[in-house]
């Protein structure tokens, strides 16, 4: 787990861009947090979540796609994620760094860097409620219209785990004001700062 200025530390190759528009801005952000890719990647190993899914999307034929059934096995996809579990130890990590970055208590939102699809949740220590809104960003990569996303894109429903922004307060909405301060297209506010710069 990494503040935003821990995480500007590494390439955006592997935080995300916005990551490091965000940190060059530490007066304007609440608190807020990074989940690396390697947390999420741990989550579906140590669950064996690859071979399952790869095994329960094995019918799909990009050449050949056939929709109804892409849409039944997306749900089954994203059941599968959604009931599996982090292993206790990754989830006092992720407890404890909620409490170090002051996000174990009120309203949060997790968000893919570059992305404005969010979860929120209201959060009470330890922060389960915060995991639980972290899991369902990441089933929404098994979703319907992410698998035909990618397999338009790649042709295949493989993925790469990603990083997730933990972000205090509602999800932000446009501000043209703060855009134009910070001379960016779009600039994503809630009541306690700046929260985006997809």
């Amino acid at each position: 787990m990494l503040t935003l200025a821990e995480a500007a530390r590494f390439p955006e190759s592997q935080v995300g861009a916005e990551t490091h528009r965000l940190a060059a801005h530490p007066d304007r952000v609440p608190a807020a947090m990074l989940i690396p890719p390697a947390f999420e990647e741990a989550f579906y190993r140590t669950a064996n979540l690859p071979e399952q899914l790869s095994r329960l999307l094995a019918p799909i034929n990009p050449a050949r796609l056939d929709e109804d059934l892409l849409e039944v096995l997306s749900e089954q996809a994203q059941a599968l994620v959604r009931t599996s579990s982090l292993l206790d130890d990754a989830v006092q990590v992720l407890y404890r760094a909620l409490g170090n970055a002051g996000l174990s208590a009120g309203e949060v939102h997790a968000r893919r860097p570059g992305e404005r699809e969010t979860e929120a949740a209201r959060v009470t220590p330890p922060g389960t409620a915060a995991l639980h809104a972290v899991k369902r960003l990441w089933v929404r990569d098994w979703t319907f219209g992410a698998l035909l996303t990618r397999l338009d894109a790649t042709g295949s429903i493989g993925l790469e785990a990603r990083p997730t922004l933990l972000l205090a307060g509602p999800p932000g909405v446009p501000d043209a004001r703060v855009a134009a301060e910070l001379g960016v297209g779009t600039a994503l506010v809630n009541p306690l700062g700046l929260v985006g710069l997809p």
